[in-house]
């Protein structure tokens, strides 16, 4: 499946132990990313036992050369992500350089928010506020102990 929290396989990985061999039928039974594939591969080596998919001869760490190829599958894997990293980074530092800023918006504009305050000062409810500006009583919570506009 898509999700990496699997019940059956959780319990499969539990289950393998010392000298045991997992086989698969396709791959991309077993998982839907590279990634993924690795992370359940560190867990069959963890646990002592060797892996072999039947659809990808290349994936079989039963001999020394198909431990070979998923060893540079996992260099290669790594390797990516690092390079995403550094790209979403430096995206990043580019975006804060042009300004753009990132998070939830706010709910309230600069002048709703000092409406709410004065409307607070003056005696109303942060229920009855909130109601008003079709916000959570915590917004307006927030923003009276904030105290700022």
């Amino acid at each position: 499946g898509a999700r990496s929290d699997r019940v059956e396989l959780g319990k499969l990985l539990k289950a393998i132990g010392e000298g045991d061999t997992l086989f698969v039928a396709k791959l991309d039974r077993l998982a839907r990313s590279t990634i993924d594939l690795l992370t359940i591969l560190r867990k069959v080596t963890e646990a002592g036992a060797k892996f072999k998919a039947l659809d990808a001869p290349w994936c079989d760490t039963t001999t020394p050369v198909g431990e070979l190829m998923v060893t540079f599958l996992a260099g290669i894997a790594t390797f990516e992500r690092h390079l995403i990293k550094q790209r979403t980074d430096q995206g990043r530092k580019e975006a804060i350089a042009e300004g753009v800023r990132f998070g939830r918006r706010p709910k309230m504009t600069p002048s709703q928010r000092k409406e709410a305050l004065e409307r607070l000062a003056d005696g109303e409810s942060q229920v009855a506020v909130a109601r008003l500006y079709n916000v959570d009583p915590a917004v307006i919570c927030r923003l009276a102990s904030s105290g700022t506009a």
